[in-house]
């Protein structure tokens, strides 16, 4: 196991999920064997990539009462999935003995050995999945929009990360900070960038070099349930999700390149 990515915001619309997915397949295309894990209950993570719907998903893991071989599914080469469902909208109310914090850790253990890297899609709440996600994550990658929405979002992210650091995950790190659905012809995005800037600066993290710009493109592979890079690689939101991919291996030592 080389990193488990964590890709949070408690912000919804932001491309959270589409980012996962890029960088889980992205990985996957460089030859590593990688587990996505949907931890949204809107699933749009495990619809993006067409997992069977019907099948057990990750709550049913968590829960042990499904076990990782009923629950896991291919996706594509080197490319694996832990689905969602909605019942994970109750997941605050089913986890609240003690240890509740470790549940998805426990759920995964065994399955470390079989991955390169875990990428892990969050629900837009910081609630107990979204701790348990950070618990068990080596690295966060936040993405962000260029407005003062995500400057707050950001902010209320980063103390939640330092109490899991506090009491569950002393090692968790916070990546960097992506800027997706970007519009640099938007006279406010260059003000608002470097007001996310100086955000990461006080919580000791970057903005990633590479933003996402919007792109119909993306939509389209979502609903042909494919990833960016199968669906228009040529695309410019392919190249910039590459350009992201590569700055994240670059950090790790890794190769950046196929």
């Amino acid at each position: 196991m080389k990193e488990i990515f964590t890709i949070t915001n408690q912000k919804g619309g932001i491309g959270k999920s589409t980012t996962a997915h890029a960088i889980g397949a992205g990985l996957a295309r460089k030859q590593n064997k990688t587990l996505l894990v949907d931890l949204d209950a809107q699933a749009n993570l495990t619809l993006a990539a067409g997992a069977d719907p019907s099948r057990p998903t990750i709550l049913e893991l968590m829960q042990q009462t499904a076990a990782a071989g009923d629950v896991i599914q291919p996706v594509r080469e080197n490319l694996d999935i832990l689905p969602a469902s909605m019942n994970l909208s109750a997941a605050d109310l089913l986890f609240h003995d003690t240890g509740k914090e470790y549940r998805l850790k426990e759920a995964l253990a065994p399955l470390l050995g079989q991955y390169d890297y875990l990428v892990l899609d969050t629900p837009p709440a910081l609630g107990v999945l979204t701790v348990n996600a950070l618990t068990v994550a080596t690295k966060v990658i936040i993405p962000a929009q260029a407005d003062l929405f995500s400057l707050s979002a950001i902010q209320r992210l980063y103390g939640t990360i330092e109490t899991v650091k506090k009491y569950t995950n002393p090692s968790l790190q916070i990546e960097g900070i992506v800027l997706t659905r970007y519009n640099p012809r938007n006279i406010l995005t260059k003000e608002l960038t470097d007001l996310i800037q100086d955000t990461a600066a006080q919580i000791r993290t970057k903005v990633f070099q590479t933003p996402i710009r919007e792109a119909i493109a993306i939509k389209e592979a979502q609903a042909s349930h494919t990833d960016i890079f199968t669906y228009a690689p040529k695309s410019k939101v392919a190249q910039d999700y590459q350009s992201l991919l590569d700055e994240i291996l670059q950090d790790k030592g890794g190769k950046a390149h196929e």
